[in-house]
């Protein structure tokens, strides 16, 4: 066992962030350090951050060894995250060094705890308004009652700093001063519970029971769209605050944070902690300092709020947990639902896997019995499960360059007639998969990888999905040079909007496309109101399938059921099934039944037959 406490003048090896395969030796500081303590270090002519990791190698030249500069005041890394970082390192193949930056993502961390100036919303109006000064304004009264460094929300507005302190003296901005982190309000386990059907009572007592185990334990909690997997849930998280444990939901989609953090407010009575890449940096240091210290019950995040410094997690749920978006493809190569698993493991803690369509390694662990396995069958309330059917595409009259079936376009008027909303889904951003020389048959490719680009012309570009390289839409060919012969093949949904648009000239059409929208605040903004009732017809990509709840969605209509199932991709079949079953249950969920209408040209194919029979 390696000694917890070095005195000053012993060697520490210490890791830090920088890209070295070992440990480095530092003698203890004036005071001594702790195993596990957040320290600077001297590197060469820099100071960067790292952690005592263990006792130091001592095979160096001990007149050259240089100490540890100081101890930085944050609570010392727990053994369990110790343990954690190496077992996912070695399961993951990656370096020690690495996997530290994951879990010292918060700037910061070595500032003394320091008062600072922050802006906020004041209470009187200027007298005289400018653009800049609007745009100020604006952004503050956008997030709220939330307040900013001056940095942030100049950089925020476009504006410069003296903009912003121009307002504070005509007292349309107050400046105060406030201590850097602040602890999260306590959230309330008995505050706003609602009434469980039978099903949802009987799974939420299955999980409270599982978690006062106090042991590890993995449940599968599969229930069909809209049967309240939420709700139970829910419940496991307020057993484990009643249990003085903290907690964490991991979302795939920063979208849906907006709406789940509604539901736990309205659960709990305030707000938790959230840690994703909307989140300003002030937010995310607190976060992270509040988390380490206790001062945070509940976490909400991205696949990244895995790393950060719990003091006692007792529960851990991955809501969608089939969703891709859980894998991290650069940098630190992890999957969260698995590192989620590892953690709990390592913490003595529960995880809850909530999906309505597992994914397989997930349902194979669950027939095996290494998972609990728990199952919703019926919508919650009044709501029944869409009416699902396939419209055989051979069998249609279509003209060319349209993409509605008249069959889907009869079903959408009777939509709007009834004042029903309905969706159009088509898993292609931008406006045109291909754009194609009419002269010669070029197709414009990537200049840096070997993908087409796509034709957005909501922005007057053309942008490949695969390396992010955009560039202006040409009006010459670019490999035979002749003007005006470009066109664009194959549907998007910004195309399928303008399509839409001409088919029902009097409907309020909105196009969702993760692309569209700046920021993902203006996003979230555009989808509550939308719920509301704010369009008829919706035209979505991927981002409406998950988990958003439109209460008077009644039809969603497919355009190209197939478009998964071509491609080299071998979970194309799984990662279909799962899109058109999350898909469809967007449909009637409220007291209206909806109804489903896949556009398909293979009506027998295995896939399309398993999602109609679900």
């Amino acid at each position: 066992m390696t000694d917890s406490f070095y005195h000053e003048g012993a060697l520490v090896g210490v890791l830090t962030a920088q890209p070295l395969d070992r440990l480095l030796d530092y003698k203890a500081p004036e005071g001594g350090c702790h195993l596990g303590a957040f320290v600077e270090v001297p590197l060469g002519p820099r100071k960067v951050l790292g952690v005592v990791w263990g006792p130091g190698q001592g095979d160096y030249d001990r007149a050259k060894i240089r100490s540890v500069n100081r101890v930085l005041d944050v609570a010392p890394m727990r053994g369990e995250m110790r343990v954690f970082l190496t077992r996912a390192a070695e399961y993951t193949l990656t370096p020690m060094s690495a996997m530290l930056r994951l879990a010292t993502r918060a700037p910061g961390l070595g500032d003394a705890q320091a008062m600072r100036k922050v802006y906020r919303l004041g209470d009187r109006v200027p007298d005289r308004m400018t653009g800049a000064r609007e745009k100020v304004l604006d952004v503050l009264r956008d997030y709220g009652g939330l307040s900013f460094t001056l940095g942030e929300v100049a950089e925020m507005a476009g504006v410069g700093t003296s903009v912003v302190k121009g307002l504070v003296k005509l007292g349309a901005v107050s400046e105060e001063e406030a201590p850097r982190d602040t602890p999260y309000p306590q959230l309330d386990p008995d505050y706003g519970g609602k009434d469980l059907s039978a099903d949802q009572a009987a799974g939420a007592e299955t999980l409270r029971a599982a978690l006062r185990s106090d042991g590890y334990g993995t449940t599968l909690l599969k229930g069909v769209t809209g049967s309240g997997k939420t709700e139970v849930y829910l419940e496991a998280v307020a057993e484990c605050l009643r249990m003085g444990r903290q907690a964490l939901v991991l979302l795939p989609e920063i979208a849906l944070s907006g709406e789940f953090i509604n539901r736990v407010e309205a659960r709990f009575g305030m707000k938790p902690a959230e840690w994703h890449s909307g989140v300003t940096m002030t937010e995310r240091r607190r976060c992270w300092r509040m988390v380490g210290q206790g001062d945070a019950q509940l976490v909400v995040g991205a696949r990244s709020a895995l790393f950060l410094p719990y003091q006692n997690l007792g529960l851990i749920v991955v809501d969608e947990e089939h969703d891709t978006s859980y894998k991290q493809e650069d940098g630190v190569l992890y999957n969260a639902r698995d590192m989620a698993v590892l953690r709990a493991a390592i913490n003595g803690a529960q995880v809850v896997l909530a999906s309505a369509t597992p994914s397989l390694e997930s349902w194979a662990n669950a027939e095996a019995g290494k998972y609990q396995r728990l199952e919703l069958t019926s919508r919650f309330g009044a709501a029944v499960m869409p009416k699902m059917a396939a419209i055989d595409m051979r069998a249609e009259d279509m003209p060319g360059g349209t993409w509605v079936s008249p069959t889907l376009r009869d079903a959408i008027q009777e939509r709007l007639d009834k004042g029903e909303q309905s969706l159009v889904f088509l898993n292609r951003r931008g406006y045109a998969p291909v754009t194609l020389c009419r002269a010669c048959g070029h197709q414009i490719a990537c200049d840096h990888c070997d993908a087409r680009m796509v034709e957005h012309r909501f922005l007057k570009r053309l942008m490949c999905h695969q390396c992010g390289e955009t560039k202006p839409i040409p009006t010459a060919c670019p490999s035979c040079g002749a003007e005006d012969r470009l066109s664009a093949v194959g549907p998007g949904v910004e195309r399928m909007g303008e399509e839409v648009a001409a088919l029902f000239p009097d409907a309020r059409i909105v196009v969702l496309s993760s692309d569209l929208y700046g920021s993902a605040r203006a996003m979230k903004a555009h989808i509550e109101e939308i719920a509301e009732g704010g369009a008829d017809i919706i035209i979505g990509t991927q981002l409406v399938a998950k988990g958003h709840n439109f209460p008077l969605l009644t039809l969603v209509g497919v355009i190209d059921a197939d478009l998964g199932l071509q491609g080299s991709d071998l979970r194309a079949a799984e990662r279909t099934f799962q899109l058109m079953r999350q898909v469809a249950g967007r449909a009637g969920r409220a007291e209206t039944p909806g109804e489903a209408l896949l556009q398909t040209y293979q009506p027998e194919h295995a896939v399309i037959r398993a999602i109609l029979a679900g």
